[in-house]
């Protein structure tokens, strides 16, 4: 799941680069592309993933 908000937040950022848009202070290109970073390397860490044991019954 952070991998897809990642490339959704690196094509963001590409698009207001090519753009030449400016959003105020907050939404720059490199900020977007820093939290895109941030969710790809929590994602790369493992962050939000689970990963569901068996379950075993016994009688």
């Amino acid at each position: 799941m952070l991998a897809i908000a990642s490339a959704v937040i690196f094509g963001l950022a590409l698009l207001l680069d090519w753009a030449d848009a400016d959003l105020g202070d907050a939404f720059t290109p490199m900020t977007l592309l820093l939290a895109g970073l941030f969710c790809l390397a929590l994602h790369l860490a493992g962050v939000g993933t689970t990963i569901r044991g068996r379950s075993y019954s016994r009688r």
